[in-house]
């Protein structure tokens, strides 16, 4: 059972909400647009902050979702972490565009609030703002996730979702590097 449900996850993760949403909207690939990136920020500056919002908002369910399948059917601690982490991979790898998604970060959100929900709760009102001040989810990002270890730490959280929450960070950090690399390269 818990490998059909992270397959089921990895699926999940692999609806590519940007690129539907540019074809439903524009009639374009959001792959050929911005920085090609099939995530949230990119179809905020390509498709207008709607668009971004919403898509952001359907990423992050995508996470939810599939910790929320897991639960369900009542997978063990590992095996429901395992499935977020197929469904982060799923929105950055999916299968359904060839491989080349976003970079996760909505995903993780989604994941990571039905995972440590308390911890996610108290650096809302820091990353909000950090947003809003910013305006660059790239810093937004290192507001929620760098602190996210610490504030679980001292909730007094088992070490393996303090681990979770490092990991899975790393795994939009990770991305992120991929994906600027490639776009550097292509430039030059």
């Amino acid at each position: 059972m818990p490998c059909i449900i992270v397959i089921l996850s990895y699926l999940i993760g692999s609806i590519p909400t940007a690129y539907i949403a540019g074809h439903l909207l524009k009639d374009r690939d959001i792959r050929q647009m911005g920085d090609s990136n099939v995530g949230a920020r990119n179809a905020f500056q390509q498709l207008g902050a709607k668009a971004g919002i919403g898509v952001f908002f359907i990423d992050a369910g995508k996470g939810v979702l599939a910790i929320l399948i897991a639960q369900l059917v009542s997978l063990p601690l590992a095996a429901t972490l395992l499935t977020g982490v197929a469904t982060v991979i799923g929105h950055n790898w999916p299968v359904f565009i060839g491989f080349r998604g976003g970079r996760g970060m909505s995903t993780t959100i989604g994941v990571l609030l039905m995972v440590i929900t308390q911890p996610m709760l108290i650096l809302t009102g820091p990353t909000l703002a950090a947003l809003l001040v910013s305006r660059n989810t790239t810093k937004t990002g290192a507001v929620l996730f760098i602190p996210l270890p610490l504030v679980c730490w001292w909730l007094g959280m088992p070490a393996l979702l303090i681990s979770y929450s490092i990991a899975l960070p790393c795994l939009v950090g990770f991305t992120h590097f991929l994906r600027t690399r490639q776009t550097a390269l292509r430039q030059a």
